[in-house]
């Protein structure tokens, strides 16, 4: 049995304020660190691996996965449908290594409420202002300004949601942001429910105590 169970890290925010940045930072920071491989029924791209960048898998396979209880969280963008199998995710966090997710807050809340939900943490990261989000959508220069002005009218809908979650960081200064991240995930690892060692250590103490009457 592993030490620790491994945490479901949820990380959630506005396109632009700086998520997919810490994400990376984050697995830098602990190499042990997974990220959650999706299940999508869109063909795979040039390069694309099953099981690499996705599980590939049919219509019909993905409605059977999800009807047997086996997706963590599922949804149906653009025409496809992706979610967050559990099996793989079950076997890392017995096996003691986190999994990163980048999920909506309608992930989140299927995760929550999932059966793994009690070893999630869920994390949101804020933008300091509306201003500064869309010059950090702007600077990047990957999107036009249509797709940009798309992508501002949404940040309002995923911000009204930030009360789901059981962090809420405000990324003024990235450095410091990461800092704070990594805090909330050194504490999040060591709660009780984290430690399956626990009990055992407790039930030896208890013995030992006994011996000495």
């Amino acid at each position: 049995m592993a030490d620790r169970r491994g945490l479901l890290i949820i990380l959630s925010s506005p396109s632009g304020a700086g998520k997919s940045t810490l994400a990376r930072r984050l697995m830098a920071w602990d190499g042990d660190l997974e990220f959650s491989i999706s299940a999508t029924t869109r063909a795979p791209r040039p390069g694309e691996e099953h099981g690499r960048e996705y599980y590939f898998l049919s219509e019909d396979e993905f409605k059977q996965q999800v009807a047997k209880g086996q997706m963590l969280e599922h949804a149906h963008v653009f025409g496809n449908f992706y979610g967050s199998p559990a099996g793989p995710v079950r076997e890392s966090i017995n096996a003691g290594r986190d999994v990163l997710f980048d999920v909506d807050w309608q992930g989140e809340v299927q995760i929550r409420n999932s059966d793994l939900g009690k070893h999630a943490l869920s994390i949101f990261i804020l933008p300091p202002s509306i201003p500064e989000l869309r010059r950090r959508l702007e600077t990047r220069g990957q999107d036009s300004e249509d797709v940009i002005a798309k992508r501002m009218l949404k940040s309002w809908d995923e911000i009204s949601h930030w009360g789901y979650y059981d962090y809420v960081l405000v990324n003024d200064d990235l450095d410091a942001t990461e800092e704070k991240l990594k805090t909330i995930v050194s504490a999040e690892r060591m709660r009780r429910i984290q430690q399956p060692t626990l009990q055992s250590h407790v039930r030896t103490l208890q013995n030992e105590f006994e011996g000495l009457s």
